[in-house]
C-alpha cells in the first residue's frame, strides 16, 4: 500500500491500526479522517510520523471525503456512531452517520479518480438480526458496500465487510467503564442481565482482521472471525465488582450473534480464569 486513508480514524481501532501499519512499514502515506480536532490533536502528540496526514472532515461531507481519498489505494472505513443507547433515542443521527456517511464513504472511493483499490467496511455483530437503530443501520451499511461491486463492477474498487464483536478494552465498551467506576471507588456495576453473552475480541486481532482483508479479501466478501464468548456476570467477579442489575433495555440483546452458525450463547465459553488473564492485555 502506498496510501491508506481510515474514516473514524481517532477511534480505538484506528489508533491500533495505524500504530501497527507504522512499525511493519506498510504504507506510504496514511490518512486520518475524522471529525474531532481535539482526537487528532491527541492522536498526533502520540505518533509524531510524516507519513500521517490529517484530515478534519465528517463522513456526512462527500465533498471532503473526496478530497481526502484522492491517490489512496485502501479505504478503511471505521467512521460510525456505536452507541446503541444513543442509537435509541437518536436513530435520525445514527442514519446521517451509519448510512448516508457510508453512501458518501462509497461514492468517493469509487468515483474519485483514480479510484481506490480496495474498501473495508468495519461492521459488528449488532448488524446481524438486528434489534437496534445502531445494529439496523450497521446491517443496511453492510448491504450498500457489498451491493457497490454490483453498481462499480469490475473497474471500481473491491468492497469488503469485516463484522465482528466490540474490541475488549475499546473506548466506550464495558471493561473501561466499569474499571474508571472501581477506581473511583464504586463497588458496583451497572449490568443489564448477569447472564447475558458477549464476544470476546483482542484489538490485534481486529487489526489483523482488516490488514487481511485488503491483502487477501475479494470483491463481496463479508468476514467474519471465530471467537470465544464469555458471561457479563463472569466479567463482573473476576473484576472484583458487585452488580447492580438494571434489567435488560429493549434495544440490547441478552445474546450476540455474529452468524447463523455463530452466537455467544454457544460460542466456546471463556472460564473465569481465561477471562482474568485476557483482561491484562486489556487493563
Amino acid at each position: 500500500m502506498n496510501s491508506i486513508v481510515i474514516t473514524g480514524g481517532t477511534g480505538s481501532f484506528g489508533h491500533a491500526f495505524v500504530e501497527f501499519l507504522l512499525n511493519n512499514d506498510l504504507a506510504k502515506r496514511i490518512v486520518i479522517y475524522s471529525r474531532s480536532e481535539y482526537a487528532q490533536a491527541q492522536m498526533r502528540e502520540r505518533f509524531n510520523d510524516s507519513r500521517l496526514r490529517w484530515f478534519i472532515g465528517d463522513v456526512r461531507d462527500v465533498d471532503r471525503l473526496r478530497r481526502a481519498f484522492a491517490n489512496c489505494e485502501v479505504v478503511v472505513h471505521a467512521a460510525a456512531l456505536k452507541r446503541i443507547e444513543v442509537g435509541h433515542y437518536n436513530p435520525d443521527e445514527m442514519i446521517k452517520t451509519n448510512i448516508l456517511g457510508t453512501m458518501n464513504a462509497i461514492s468517493a472511493a469509487a468515483e474519485t479518480i483514480p479510484c481506490v483499490r480496495r474498501f473495508v467496511f468495519l461492521s459488528s455483530d449488532k448488524a446481524f438480526q438486528p434489534i437496534s437503530p445502531y445494529g439496523q443501520s450497521k446491517a443496511l451499511a453492510e448491504t450498500l458496500v457489498l451491493n457497490a461491486n454490483n453498481i462499480y463492477g469490475e473497474f471500481g474498487p473491491k468492497f469488503i465487510v469485516t463484522r465482528y464483536g466490540n474490541v475488549a478494552g475499546s473506548r466506550g465498551s464495558v471493561i473501561p467503564r466499569w474499571l474508571e467506576l472501581l477506581r473511583n471507588g464504586e463497588k458496583k456495576v451497572p449490568v443489564s442481565d448477569p447472564d447475558c453473552t458477549r464476544f470476546w475480541m483482542h484489538m490485534d486481532e481486529a487489526v489483523a482482521l482488516v490488514h487481511d482483508a485488503i491483502q487477501n479479501g475479494e470483491a463481496g466478501d463479508v468476514l467474519i472471525p471465530t471467537l470465544p464468548a464469555y458471561r457479563l456476570g463472569d466479567l463482573a467477579e473476576v473484576m472484583g465488582a458487585e452488580m447492580d442489575v438494571l434489567g435488560l433495555p429493549p434495544w440490547e440483546k441478552k445474546h450476540e450473534s455474529m452468524s447463523e452458525d455463530q452466537c455467544s450463547a454457544t460460542a466456546l465459553r471463556m472460564s473465569k480464569t481465561e477471562i482474568e488473564i485476557a483482561l491484562r492485555n486489556v487493563a
